[in-house]
C-alpha cells in the first residue's frame, strides 16, 4: 500500500450519484409522471449540493496553498470540475424536460402551455386567475443603477425585468409568491388536459403589473440565487445554543452567493448587470433553462391515466406482529423487524403508544434526529408525559434543514412536560433509538426499537431502512449506558455488544475487517458485504483495500457518493460496488462479516464517513435472531441480483448499469415487497 491510494474525490463522486437520479427521469420504462418528480429530486439535489458543499469548497479555496496542504488537493480545481459537471448536467436536463418529457406529456393529451400559447378562452381564465390571485402579492423592486441590488433570498425565483422604451433600458425584480401552486390546471377541452406554471402567468401579465410605466417593449427572464447554508454556531448545548440556532438560521437567508442559476436566453446586457451587481464570479453563474426551482415540480399535478405515477403498494403487515395485540408483550417473547416501507411505520407508533399508557411503564427514552412536520411520534411522547411516565427526548437541533422544525418540537415537548435534552457538546446525535422501562415482579425490564432511519412517518413511506423491536439483555443494556452517558451530556464508554460512535465505530470496524484479513491469509473463507449510503472516509477505503489485496471478496452496495474505486489493479481487485437508486431511496446501512464461517451482521445508523465515525453519536447493533438475520441476508442478495436499477461503480463514472449472470430481469425493489408478502400469513 506505498502506492497513491486512488480516490474518487468526494464532491464529484456526488454529481455522479446525482446523475444516477438523472437516469431515472430519462428511463422510459418509468412512468411519465414520477420522470418528472426525478428532475425535482435532481434539482433539489443540487441546490443542497451547492448551499452546503460548493459553499465549503469556495471557503477552503480563499485560503489558497495552505487548502492543498491540508486537504490533498486543489479546491479551486474542484470547482471548475464542478462547473464543467453541473453545465452539462444542465444541459441534459434541459433537453430531457424540453424536448422529451413535454413532448411525451402531450402524447398522453397532456398540454404545459406557456404565456405564448394561450387562446381567448384560456387567456381570459389566466387574467382572472391572476387579477384574483396573484396580483396582490407581487410588488416589483424597481433598479436604481446607483442604489447596490437588493439582497435576493435563497432559492426564490425572481424575474429579472427589462422595460425599453426609445433604446432606454429599466430593470426591476419580481419575486414569486411560495404560498401558492406553482401549476395550475387550466379548462379542459375536447378530453385534452392544460397545465400552465405560474411563471408564465406572470408573464402573461406583466403589462398588469408595470401599466404606470410607458414603455415599447417588455421582457423577462427567470432567474434563482443559491446561497451558502452553512452554519456557523455556539457549540454550547443550552438555552443560549438555541437562542444562537436560531440567530443562525436567519442568517442563513444571507449567505454568500454560490450560484446563479439564469435564463440561457437573457440578454448578454442583463447577465452583465446582475454580475456587476453581486459581485459574482464565473464559476457561480449556472445557464439554466426558462423555469427555476424545479423542487417544485415534485407536486407536479397527474391529470391524465392512473399509470402514469408508479402503483401504489399497501403497506405489508409484519407476521405474527399484531396491532390487537400488546406488542411489548410479544416483543418480550421475540425480536421484530420491520423493513419500511414495504411494511408499516405504524408498529413504532403502536409501539409509542402503548407504553404511553401502559401502567408498567415508567419511562421512555429516544433519540430524534428528522421528524414529520405533524409528528405521530412527538405526540405519543406528549401522551406518555400527560399519563405521568418518565419521557427522555434528545432533540437533534443541528439535523440540517430540519432546525426550525426541531426547535418548534423541543419548545411544544418541554411545554407539555417532557424532559428534554439536546445532545453532547460538538457531536451531533444522529442515532435512531428507543428504550422504554416497565416494571414487571418489582424488577426493571427493558424493549427497545433501534433503527437505521428517522422515527419520522412521512420519510418512512418513502425511505428503505430496518427497524428493529427487542427485549435482548445484550442490547437494552448497553442501551441504558448508552442514554444514561447522553443525560449527561458525555459519550457512552464501556459498551460490550452495541458500537457507537464516536469512541467504538472506527476500533470495532478496523477489529472486523483486520478479522477477515486474518482468515483470508489462514486460507480461510472470508468476505464481507456492506450497504451504506455513501463511502468517504480515507482511513476505511485504504483497510477495504488492505482486505482486498489480502483476497478477502467485498461486495458493497452504495447508494451515494463513493470514494472508494473498484477493480483497481494491486488495490480493490476483490472488490464489487453497486449503487441502486428507484423508487424508494435506499437508505439502510446493514453489515456483514464472514468471522470464520460464524457470521456477524449489523445495521447503523452510519455511514463509512468521517463525520459518521468520528464527530457523530451513531449507533451500530447486532442482529441475533436468526430468523431476522436470515431475511436481512435474503434482501441484501435481491439487492445484489439487481441488473435494473443496479449502476456499476468505477473509476469511469459511467454509471453503466449492473450486469448480472442472470437472463432474466430483477428489479430488487419489487422482488423485496413480494419477497415479504410471502412472508406474511
Amino acid at each position: 500500500m506505498d502506492k497513491q491510494v486512488p480516490l474518487i474525490n468526494r464532491e464529484i463522486s456526488w454529481l455522479y450519484f446525482n446523475d444516477r437520479v438523472l437516469q431515472e427521469a430519462a428511463d422510459p420504462t418509468v412512468p411519465l409522471i414520477e420522470r418528472v418528480r426525478f428532475l425535482a429530486i435532481f434539482s433539489s439535489n443540487l441546490d443542497e449540493f451547492y448551499r452546503v458543499r460548493v459553499a465549503t469548497l469556495s471557503r477552503l479555496a480563499a485560503l489558497n496553498e495552505k487548502s492543498k496542504e491540508i486537504l490533498g488537493y486543489n479546491p479551486k480545481k474542484i470547482l471548475n470540475q464542478i462547473k464543467n459537471i453541473v453545465v452539462r448536467q444542465e444541459r441534459k436536463f434541459n433537453n430531457l424536460y424540453e424536448n422529451i418529457i413535454v413532448k411525451q406529456l402531450a402524447e398522453e393529451k397532456i398540454f404545459l402551455l406557456n404565456d405564448k400559447q394561450l387562446n381567448v378562452t384560456r387567456g381570459a381564465f389566466v387574467k382572472s386567475y391572476f387579477r384574483e390571485k396573484l396580483l396582490a402579492t407581487l410588488v416589483p423592486i424597481m433598479l436604481d443603477d446607483t442604489l447596490p441590488l437588493p439582497e435576493l433570498r435563497d432559492r426564490a425565483i425572481y424575474f429579472f425585468v427589462k422595460l425599453t422604451k426609445n433604446n432606454k433600458s429599466r430593470f426591476a425584480l419580481i419575486e414569486f409568491p411560495d404560498n401558492l401552486s406553482r401549476f395550475i390546471v387550466l379548462p379542459e377541452t375536447n378530453n385534452l388536459k392544460f397545465i400552465i406554471l405560474l411563471d408564465d402567468i406572470i408573464r402573461y401579465s406583466l403589462e398588469d403589473i408595470f401599466f404606470i410605466f410607458n414603455h415599447d417593449s417588455i421582457e423577462a427572464y427567470s432567474l434563482q440565487l443559491t446561497r451558502d447554508a452553512e452554519l456557523d454556531l455556539d457549540k454550547e448545548v443550552s438555552d443560549k445554543f438555541i437562542d444562537s440556532l436560531a440567530k443562525s438560521l436567519q442568517k442563513r437567508k444571507k449567505g454568500k452567493p454560490m450560484r446563479l442559476l439564469y435564463d440561457t436566453d437573457m440578454p448578454m446586457d442583463m447577465l452583465k448587470y446582475l454580475v456587476n451587481k453581486m459581485g459574482l464570479h464565473g464559476e457561480s453563474l449556472i445557464p439554466g433553462n426558462r423555469y427555476h426551482n424545479f423542487k417544485n415540480f415534485i407536486s407536479f399535478p397527474n391529470v391524465g391515466r392512473a399509470e402514469l405515477e408508479y402503483s401504489k403498494y399497501a403497506a405489508l403487515p409484519v407476521d405474527d406482529l399484531s396491532f390487537g395485540k400488546s406488542l411489548i408483550g410479544l416483543i418480550a417473547k421475540r425480536d421484530y423487524m420491520v423493513s419500511t416501507p414495504y411494511q408499516s411505520f405504524d408498529y413504532v407508533i403502536h409501539f409509542l403508544r402503548e407504553a404511553a399508557i401502559d401502567p408498567k411503564v415508567r419511562e421512555i427514552s429516544i433519540a430524534v434526529y428528522r421528524l414529520a412536520e405533524n409528528s405521530m411520534v412527538i405526540h405519543a411522547l406528549i401522551n406518555a408525559a400527560k399519563n405521568g411516565k418518565k419521557v427522555n427526548c434528545l432533540v437533534e437541533l443541528r439535523a440540517r434543514f430540519d432546525e426550525q422544525n426541531n426547535i418548534f418540537w423541543s419548545n411544544r415537548l418541554e411545554e407539555e412536560g417532557v424532559n428534554v435534552l439536546y445532545g453532547v457538546a460538538g457531536y451531533k446525535v444522529h442515532s435512531k433509538i428507543c428504550l422504554v422501562t416497565r416494571i414487571e415482579k418489582r424488577q426493571q425490564v427493558h424493549y427497545a426499537c433501534l433503527s437505521t432511519g428517522n422515527f419520522n412517518e412521512k420519510t418512512a413511506k418513502i425511505y428503505a431502512d430496518h427497524t428493529l423491536f427487542t427485549a435482548n439483555k445484550k442490547i437494552t443494556d448497553d442501551l441504558v449506558v448508552v442514554f444514561k452517558a447522553l443525560y449527561k451530556n458525555t459519550l457512552p464508554k464501556g459498551l460490550k455488544n452495541l458500537i457507537v460512535s464516536p469512541i467504538d465505530s472506527r476500533p470495532a470496524i478496523y477489529r472486523l475487517i483486520d478479522n477477515e484479513i486474518k482468515n483470508a491469509k489462514a486460507g480461510k473463507e472470508a468476505y464481507m458485504i456492506l450497504k451504506m449510503n455513501s463511502l468517504a472516509d480515507e482511513s476505511l477505503i485504504t483497510k477495504l483495500y488492505q482486505a482486498s489485496n489480502a483476497g478477502v471478496k467485498i461486495k458493497m452496495i452504495v447508494r451515494g457518493m463513493c470514494c472508494l474505486i473498484p477493480g483497481e489493479k494491486g488495490f480493490s481487485e476483490n472488490i464489487e460496488v453497486i449503487s441502486i437508486v428507484d423508487k424508494y431511496l435506499e437508505h439502510a446501512r446493514v453489515h456483514i462479516y464472514c468471522n470464520g464461517g460464524n457470521e456477524l451482521l449489523y445495521l447503523t445508523s452510519a455511514d463509512f464517513m468521517t463525520r459518521n465515525i468520528d464527530n457523530r453519536i451513531e449507533v451500530g447493533f447486532p442482529v441475533y435472531d436468526e430468523q431476522l438475520r436470515k431475511e436481512i441476508k435474503d434482501i441484501i442478495d435481491i439487492q445484489l441480483q439487481d441488473n435494473t436499477k443496479a449502476r456499476e461503480i468505477n473509476g469511469l463514472n459511467s454509471n453503466k448499469y449492473h450486469k448480472t449472470n442472470s437472463a432474466e430481469s430483477h428489479r430488487a425493489q419489487i422482488e423485496i415487497y413480494n419477497y415479504l408478502k410471502t412472508k406474511t400469513k
